[in-house]
């Protein structure tokens, strides 16, 4: 029979939110993949959990997914953790998943903190619903079509970024999607978890007078709906023609649409007369 894929949830800081069940599928799991093998050590020495270390992370997920697959169909198991959340949330954590469910391997999640719904539930915005956006592409041009594509979702909107960039995030984001209410946190669940409540531009002011420092999880608030196209105003006569197809008599039609379009009874009834004899006038 094949093995069990456990995605564990790791902490996102604070160490007290390793829940007893992770620390068993850990200590249980005949082999433990992590994104960084040295960091997820020092976790598992934490809490004295010993076990077979294999790296799985952005550059080795082809190859080693393939080697992590077999393992599975060879009746091993295998807890799948990141660096800090869940596996598979913006990291390849997602991939090894579908391997593994494709190939009809059981995959069981092991619930812990998360970042994105941290940030989300102490955003003081709207949690539902909410739209999940992970990390924006790095080039601008790519980043820009991506903010236009999502800049009318009815929802509230949760993002990851780099310190390195999130001033020039933001900028795109006033610029694109305008001057929205959001909060921006960072170092969630540590000594110095550190919230900002306000627009993007405030926020703006505030990096630009504290430098950022560590990974921010923006929350940012649903925009306006997307304009609708206008309406080019419909004939006359074609509204005319449309009440006598829906059964109103002549005389009512046609004093209807008058009156709705304020033009003269006798113009539009000569219009009428004129179509239904086949003379343009």
């Amino acid at each position: 029979m094949a093995g069990i894929l456990y995605l564990c949830a790791t902490p996102i800081g604070n160490l007290e939110d390793m829940t007893p069940r992770a620390q068993r599928m850990l200590a249980e799991a005949d082999i433990i993949a992590a994104e960084d093998t040295r960091h997820t050590l020092q976790l598992l020495n934490r809490f004295n959990i010993k076990g077979r270390l294999v790296r799985y992370d952005e550059h080795s997920k082809e190859r080693q997914g393939a080697y992590l697959l077999d393992e599975l169909l060879s009746g091993k198991n295998i807890a799948l953790v990141s660096d800090a959340g869940f596996p598979g949330i913006a990291d390849p954590g997602e991939q090894l998943a579908r391997l593994a469910i494709d190939a009809g391997v059981q995959v069981v999640p092991v619930p812990g903190a998360n970042a994105a719904l941290c940030a989300l539930i102490a955003s003081g915005l709207p949690a539902s619903p909410f739209f999940f956006g992970g990390f924006l592409p790095k080039s601008k041009k790519n980043r820009r079509q991506q903010l236009e594509e999502w800049q009318y979702l009815p929802a509230t909107i949760i993002l990851y970024e780099a310190p390195h960039r999130i001033e020039q995030v933001l900028k795109e984001v006033l610029e694109v999607w305008g001057d929205r209410q959001l909060a921006a946190a960072r170092e969630l669940t540590k000594l110095h978890e550190e919230f900002f409540r306000g627009t993007v531009s405030q926020c703006l002011t505030w990096l630009h007078e504290n430098k950022p420092r560590g990974e921010f999880c923006l929350v940012i608030a649903r925009g306006l709906e997307q304009p609708q196209p206008a309406q080019e105003a419909k004939d006359p006569l074609a509204q005319v023609q449309e009440l006598l197809a829906r059964g109103v008599d002549k005389k009512t039609a046609l004093a209807q649409v008058a009156k709705a379009n304020k033009i003269p009874k006798r113009e539009l009834y000569n219009k009428l007369i004129s179509e239904e004899e086949g003379i343009n006038i």
